[in-house]
Formats: C-alpha cells, sequence, structure tokens
C-alpha cells in the first residue's frame, strides 16, 4: 500500500521529545550478561504499555491534537502500537479506532479492552486490518496513523535511542528489531542528531516474516511469504514506498535474520538467565546476540528490549521448552 510520508524535521523531533518527557518516565538502560558478555539493554519492556510503542503514539496523537482539537484518529496494529494509541489518547483525551487482525495476539488485544477506544477486529493479517483501518479513515474523515510509515510515530521512536545515547555515551553498536521499521528509523534520525553516526546500527528480522529484508531486495509487499512467528510485532507486510524502507536502504542498515527456533529459545533464556519477561519481538535481537549472528568485532554492543506483551500460556510453553 503507497503512502507518501516525509521523515521528521527537526522541529518535529523536538515536538516528539517534548511530549514523550512530559508524559512518560525515561526507561533504563542496563547491563546484561549474555553468555558471559557484557551487553547493554535499553528496557523498554518496562514501559506503561510494555512497549516502545507508546512513545510514536503520544507524538502522533499530539500532533493530530494540534492540527484539529476536537478530531479523532483510527489506526492499524499487530497489538502494541494499538496499546500505544489507545494509552496515549487517553492521556490527550482524544477519541480512537483501533484495527488489529482477529488473530491478534491475545495478550494484546486483552490489554485493549482495558481503554476505552472502539477495537475493531478485522481480517486475518496486518496488511488486511491497515486496509480496513485506512478505507475507515477516508469514510469517515478522521487522521489514520499508521504504526511506521507516519512522520510522528518515527519522531516520537527516536526519543528511545537518543535516552539511550545519555545514558551509555559508550554504546558502539546497537541492535534494533525490526517490522515496519519505525523503531530502527527513528534510531538513525537519534544518531544523526546527537553527532553519533559512528555508532553502528544493525537491524533484526524473524526468518519467518521478513518484509522489509525482502522489498529492499527487489521483492513487492504483496510477493512476500509470512509464515507463523512468535515475534508478531514484527511479522506482516509494510507499506511499499515508506519512508522507513527509504532511511533504512540510504543508511545501508544491515538487516540479519533470526531463525523461529533461536528467537524461541531467546525468551527462555532471558527469563531464566537475566529475568527479563520479553516478547518474541524483543527476544529476536537478544537471541542475534547470544548466537553470534550479528558481526560486532567485539564492540560495546547494545539491543532494545522492544517490549513484555507475550501471552501467558505462551510464555508458559516456551519456559518448558528445551534449550540446545
Amino acid at each position: 500500500m503507497m503512502r507518501h510520508v516525509e521523515a521528521p524535521s527537526a522541529e518535529q523531533l523536538d515536538a516528539a521529545a517534548r511530549v514523550v518527557a512530559d508524559h512518560l518516565e525515561s526507561t533504563p538502560t542496563v547491563t546484561l550478561n549474555l553468555r558471559g558478555r557484557s551487553v547493554l539493554a535499553k528496557l523498554e519492556s518496562v514501559q506503561i504499555t510494555g512497549s516502545f510503542k507508546i512513545r510514536g503514539a503520544l507524538a502522533a496523537i499530539d500532533a493530530a491534537h494540534r492540527d484539529d482539537p476536537h478530531g479523532a484518529v483510527i489506526t492499524s496494529s499487530a497489538g502494541n502500537h494499538g496499546l500505544g494509541i489507545a494509552h496515549a489518547s487517553s492521556i490527550l483525551h482524544v477519541p480512537a479506532t483501533v484495527v488489529v487482525p482477529a488473530n491478534a495476539s491475545a495478550a494484546k488485544v486483552k490489554k485493549l479492552r482495558n481503554y476505552e477506544i472502539e477495537l475493531i477486529m478485522f481480517g486475518s493479517s496486518y496488511d488486511e486490518a491497515q486496509a480496513h483501518a485506512i478505507e475507515l479513515a477516508a469514510t469517515r474523515c478522521i487522521r489514520y496513523i499508521s504504526p511506521f510509515n507516519d512522520t510522528n510515530v518515527i519522531a516520537g521512536q527516536a526519543t528511545v535511542f537518543a535516552e539511550m545515547l545519555a545514558q551509555a555515551p559508550e554504546i558502539e553498536h546497537i541492535v534494533v528489531p525490526v517490522g515496519g521499521g519505525g523503531l530502527v528509523s527513528g534510531v538513525l534520525l537519534a544518531r544523526a542528531r546527537h553527532g553519533r553516526d559512528d555508532v553502528r546500527v544493525t537491524g533484526i528480522q524473524p526468518e519467518a516474516s521478513a518484509a522489509m529484508y525482502h522489498v529492499l531486495r527487489g521483492t513487492t509487499m504483496a510477493e512476500v511469504q509470512h509464515l507463523p512467528t512468535i515475534a508478531d510485532g514484527l511479522a506482516g507486510g509494510g507499506d511499499d514506498g515508506a519512508v522507513t524502507n527509504e532511511l533504512v536502504a540510504a543508511h545501508h542498515v544491515p538487516l540479519v535474520l533470526v531463525p523461529e527456533r533461536l528467537i524461541r529459545q531467546g525468551v527462555r533464556e532471558a527469563a531464566e538467565s537475566n529475568g527479563l519477561v520479553l516478547e518474541g519481538s524483543a527476544s529476536a535481537p537478544y537471541a542475534a546476540i547470544v548466537h553470534a549472528l550479528v558481526d560486532d568485532l567485539d564492540s560495546r554492543i547494545g539491543f532494545i528490549a522492544s517490549g513484555r506483551n507475550i501471552a501467558h500460556e505462551l510464555l508458559v510453553e516456551l519456559l518448558s521448552e528445551p534449550l540446545h
């Protein structure tokens, strides 16, 4: 689905930083022991909604409210962005509709039902939910907020790495989970904004569903094949021609694919070895570092632990699986 979106300006990055600082506490950057190696981790998993997505949601809804104080917003989501929109809309008093696929994570849907939003379950994939949300936005004449291909969402996600640079200026290499690319785009912009182009950026995608990896190699979104993955926040398609695709390509960010088996093991190892509850999307970069899938040349490496919203039943299942 083609939607033209611009990268955020300096003013939009500043506005996002202000609204995030006004409504959210900084999340910690801690040092973990990953099989004997010290690795920095930015714990977005402790966000109030359980994911970094609240940052972009706040920035986007704040911008929408400034443009139209009486307007409503609508979004599509695999779960975490929807939770961010739901929470941000309650803080900023903006009516919101969230469209999720019918097979969305039960844990995330349960949390969405706690908010005073219009929740619509539509289709069997993120792509179908997105198409329906965009159609509703046009019918209702309200603003559609993409989880990734949105100027202000990207500006909000930039605050993750801006905080991390302030907390751990020694970082030399950041490993970022990538779905539609909103977070990694924000990382790239924060890196430039703070004069830290020396920090290497590597993107991580699940091997089972790696839309951006294939699209940047010439495949269209419609041609990308998607297999089941517990990294549901990274799964599914994106937008052909998305500004996030452009930013990742322009900065030559390497994208590393992680097998499903290692993502599943990562959830268990993070819990047992470091006391962290990570959803599949957050365990993907953890697993990539643990299994040396990332070429880091002994640099001071870190990753973004993007979220904790995993169904209890799945977590129990993963904790009982053997480590190899």
